[in-house]
């Protein structure tokens, strides 16, 4: 069977036209005059044998068939320029792409990267946040610093740093006429919550703390906004103290109480089995090591 294939820019020029439903608009994002667009249409509606446009009060518009051809042909362009990111972003050895939480991205990595570019210049670093840690990397991705337990299966996982979970809170409920002097005084003021409340209940189970009622206090999605409000003076969060760093070294939040727990889950550096020992991979990897264990 013979292939029928459409004269491929004339293709091109009809998804950008009837995207933009303008020829003007498709001539300057094309780089081609408006009649090289209109010369490019007419070629195709020839080899359809059907009107893809017509104009109506000044205005551009598809035609049924024109509408129809477009919604199958944008996803084969949309499919091609995906592609074509992947591929140069995998062939491109002077680039790594990182995938990590919004929070952790945030809080702690994006204040030390410019260290790893000024050791690393050659390599460019394009930091990816996701809101879940999927199991998995996509071939976008190459690199992750994932929440767990480190287990997760097809995958070469590493361990970046134990989290150790601490009240904090603003140094301005010191000024209230709240206590806060032992872990009981919790029960009086306002507890902030991530996606969980999970955690609340077993820190304060640690301590036999009974007195204080973890179903009360505003929850965040992101741990960054749960440390916000509490910087705010918003109540007290249960933070991960690598997260919580940078607003405690700053003064906009403090540690009330010496108790810690150190968590089951912990931060990994995740990545395929088949890249794990890939030169820019192994770099990043080591800085983030070496980083972490500067910190400790």
């Amino acid at each position: 069977m013979i292939r029928r294939t459409p004269p491929l820019n004339a293709l091109r020029a009809f998804e950008v036209a009837a995207r933009h439903l303008s020829f003007t608009k498709a001539a300057d994002e094309l780089f081609v005059t408006q009649a090289a667009v209109s010369h490019q249409i007419k070629l195709l509606e020839e080899f359809l044998s059907t009107k893809l446009f017509l104009r109506k009060n000044r205005n551009l518009l598809l035609t049924e068939d024109g509408q129809a051809y477009y919604f199958d042909v944008k996803d084969i362009f949309q499919q091609i320029n995906d592609a074509t990111e992947r591929l140069l972003t995998r062939g491109a050895k002077g680039s790594i792409t990182v995938a990590m939480q919004p929070s952790f991205a945030a809080q702690w990595l994006v204040p030390r990267i410019s260290q790893f570019s000024l050791a690393y210049p050659d390599i460019d670093v394009r930091i990816k946040a996701v809101d879940y840690d999927e199991g998995f990397l996509d071939e976008s991705i190459d690199i992750a610093i994932y929440y767990g337990r480190g287990r997760w299966s097809g995958l070469h996982s590493e361990q970046l740093h134990k989290e150790y979970l601490t009240p904090v809170c603003s140094p301005m409920l010191f000024s209230s006429n709240k206590p806060l002097e032992n872990l009981t005084d919790l029960s009086k003021h306002s507890l902030l919550h991530d996606s969980s409340r999970e955690n609340w209940k077993r820190w304060l189970k640690k301590f036999d703390i009974t007195n204080v009622n973890v179903n009360q206090g505003p929850m965040f999605s992101h741990s960054m906004l749960v440390l916000q409000a509490a910087a705010l003076g918003q109540g007290i969060a249960l933070a991960n103290t690598m997260l919580a760093k940078p607003e405690i070294d700053s003064g906009r939040l403090i540690c009330p109480f010496a108790e810690r727990v150190e968590s089951k889950d912990g931060f990994y550096i995740v990545s395929e089995m088949a890249q794990f020992e890939q030169e820019k991979i192994t770099l990043f990897r080591e800085w983030l090591l070496s980083q972490v264990k500067e910190e400790r």
